[in-house]
């Protein structure tokens, strides 16, 4: 760990350094600190072990590198992070490291309420209520699970994904009638009402995949992959027989590819 330091610090030094590493500041770095979350993310989905371990070492640059350029600052340094994190994992897991009187913890549902319970304990001044924890800068299907999730510490949630699936219904037909109106009379205002009915629909959908115990995120993400798979093989087709590309002929490929995604998973 000290020998990536000191390629960091020898990076960013302003006399010997490299102009593009002196150059960065936070907010150039912070698109690829998310760029490489993303992909440690993928690997693990993957299953790639090698992907993951090279992944993970760039996640870990992202790390010193803001750490550096903190350090630059005089604001703080890595030390000051690695000590930061490892105060707060002791002081979570009483059940592990505290006094005495720590409560004993049975399962992992013991620990996320023990966890819960630490973590309001040492940000009080910082609460603002229970959505003021949940970043605005995450993704809007994972920031809409989080809300979701915490709304639900106080009893403000279904019963179960039945009711859940029954509210979804609604919201299709809200949305339904939304996109109606706003195709028989097009304006800014039909548009805008249009919006938010989609947008309630997509709230409801992340909701069900949270009464599942699903994440509404990677949910997607798989969806998206097999959506690529599949139109890949359209495509292919596609290239091979240009003149006859009707959408019909079309969904005609894209079935092929869904039965040939079915047998492989047979065959595994």
């Amino acid at each position: 760990m000290d020998w990536l330091l000191k390629i960091m610090a020898q990076l960013r030094d302003p006399d010997h350094g490299c102009p593009w590493d002196i150059e960065q500041d936070f907010s150039t770095i912070l698109p690829f600190t998310i760029e490489e979350t993303y992909e440690v993310a993928d690997a693990i989905r993957q299953g790639d072990m090698n992907a993951l371990k090279e992944e993970l070492g760039d996640l870990l640059l992202q790390v010193v590198f803001l750490s550096q350029i903190a350090s630059d600052k005089k604001l703080f340094c890595f030390e000051d992070v690695v000590e930061g994190i490892s105060t707060k994992l002791i002081s979570r897991h009483p059940h592990i490291f505290g006094t005495e009187t720590a409560k004993e913890a049975e399962d992992a549902e013991d620990v996320k309420k023990i966890w819960e319970q630490q973590k309001s304990r040492e940000k009080p001044a910082l609460k603002s209520g229970l959505l003021a924890d949940v970043p605005l800068a995450f993704p809007a299907l994972m920031r809409a699970q989080k809300l979701q999730k915490q709304a639900a510490k106080i009893g403000f949630d279904w019963p179960d994904c039945q009711a859940v699936f029954e509210k979804l219904q609604e919201e299709v037909a809200e949305t339904s009638q939304a996109l109606e109106e706003h195709v028989q009379s097009p304006s800014p205002a039909t548009l805008a009402h249009l919006e938010e009915e989609i947008g309630d629909l997509l709230f409801v959908a992340v909701n069900l995949a949270r009464k599942a115990g699903l994440s509404a995120e990677d949910t997607l993400m798989k969806a998206n992959c097999k959506f690529t798979n599949r139109f890949n093989y359209v495509e292919q087709q596609y290239e091979k027989n240009k003149e006859n590309s009707s959408l019909e002929q079309l969904e005609i490929y894209w079935q092929q590819a869904k039965q040939q995604e079915r047998s492989s998973i047979i065959a595994d």
